[in-house]
């Protein structure tokens, strides 16, 4: 299946000054799956496994030196590590924190060699690192599938080129129009973790897709053991549901459990953002650039890393939702707002790790919000999302005449269209907003 990330892995290969890669992001978004497929571009491929092979662990004990260590995984795999034929590959590196302290010393040593690593729960490793070494190691972020994605492994990719060209200017016909509706359906109840898609695509059938999300629910809640020295595990699986069912509103701690400590409560949060299952969208006042700066950090809304994961949480009606006209249905439990966040997120760039952010009035009573703001160039451009094809945009004026902008975005399931200074872009085209004009 191609991923977003395939063409920086291609950049990275050829870059003189590429430095090691780290494919970051949760479990079973498909990093190992990625990095297999660059692999299949080299002369020679090393796949080291560390919760697999435990048994290596000790070539990183005695030295640091990456000749050494190439030396000894040589003789032990059969496989010779030769740079500029070779991809190194370490998974599951959090397993060895000795081998994620080396990283920094194959740069130094062996710049021209390939050498990347992935693992779950990465991030929790790499702070019982003294130092990574600054400007040695680049990172690359992975996601569950985006709904572009999702189409290009159902080799929708003529449908994808028609959507690629379309504007407000220039909207779908009808046909295509109704048919990326019916498929923009479909992924809200399949996602985009990589397992489930490919089982949609062998299988067609839905009902299987919901038991194969059970499955990886479970798992991960499984990794929560895992966590239990920073928090409970009962606090994290609690913070995990609520998640779900806060989506959409300004969380509370309080809404949890109102006997529990918040430190805790914020502690478990915490660690779910940090392991990649969860992503905090701040309040900002979006008075000027950038939108980070001007963050309230105890005012945030939350959403779970996929809207598979979120649907199968809340306990939607499948087959109510797949043949509804009916809004309200399809927006049970902010579904399109969590699939607008998730859209914008993994359709950033993958170098960097994008923040997202949302704007409600301060005034005392007031109730206008405004869902997504985003910059585009130097502009502050704000989003709507609605479910349908209908819905009021006070707040969307109300902001853009007090921040005096001149254009703002409204993602919903009409076609491409203009109010205005509205563009209307469909929800299934999210990623038209990442293109150089809007």
């Amino acid at each position: 299946m191609k991923r977003n990330v395939d063409e920086p892995l291609k950049k990275w290969k050829t870059d003189r000054k590429r430095k090691v890669l780290l494919v970051r992001g949760a479990r079973q978004v498909g990093k190992t799956y990625s990095i297999r497929e660059l692999g299949k571009s080299f002369e020679y491929y090393l796949e080291v496994n560390f919760e697999e092979e435990k048994k290596i662990n000790v070539f990183f004990r005695d030295s640091l030196n990456p000749e050494i260590i190439c030396n000894k995984l040589t003789a032990y795999f059969s496989i010779p590590i030769i740079p500029g034929k070779t991809l190194l590959f370490f998974d599951e590196i959090q397993a060895c924190p000795e081998a994620i302290g080396s990283l920094r010393f194959f740069y130094e040593k062996m710049p021209d060699l390939h050498m990347t690593a992935a693992g779950s729960l990465l991030e929790f490793a790499m702070e019982e690192i003294p130092s990574l070494g600054v400007g040695r190691i680049s990172s690359l972020f992975m996601y569950p599938m985006s709904f572009s994605e999702f189409l290009m492994a159902l080799q929708e990719e003529a449908i994808l080129d028609l959507l690629k060209e379309a504007s407000p200017q220039n909207p779908l016909d009808r046909p295509f129009h109704e048919k990326l509706v019916d498929y923009f359906k479909l992924y809200q109840f399949i996602g985009g973790m990589p397992a489930v898609v490919q089982k949609y695509i062998d299988t067609r059938n839905i009902g299987e897709c919901q038991k194969m999300l059970d499955d990886i629910l479970t798992a991960l809640r499984d990794d929560f053991a895992k966590y239990k020295k920073r928090a409970p595990v009962i606090r994290l699986q609690e913070v995990f549901d609520s998640i779900v069912f806060q989506a959409g509103q300004k969380f509370k701690y309080s809404n949890i459990d109102s006997h529990a400590s918040s430190q805790i409560l914020k502690d478990a949060l915490s660690l779910l953002v940090q392991a990649g299952l969860a992503y905090k969208i701040y309040h900002t006042s979006a008075r000027g650039l950038p939108l980070g700066a001007q963050i309230n950090p105890k005012k945030f809304k939350t959403i779970l890393f996929d809207v598979g994961m979120h649907q199968r949480l809340l306990g939607l009606d499948l087959k109510q939702h797949l043949v509804t006209n009916d809004f309200e249905i399809i927006n049970r439990g902010n579904l399109t707002e969590v699939f607008a966040g998730l859209e914008l997120i993994s359709n950033s760039q993958p170098t960097t790790r994008e923040g997202l952010y949302y704007w409600q009035r301060e005034a005392r009573g007031s109730s206008a919000a405004v869902d997504y703001v985003i910059q585009k160039g130097e502009e502050v451009i704000p989003i709507e999302v609605k479910a349908g094809t209908k819905g009021q945009m006070q707040s969307m004026f109300i902001f853009l005449k007090n921040r005096n902008l001149k254009k703002g975005i409204r993602l919903s399931l009409e076609n491409f269209s203009e109010y205005g200074d509205i563009r209307v872009i469909p929800l299934y085209a999210v990623r038209n907003l990442f293109r150089d004009t809007i």
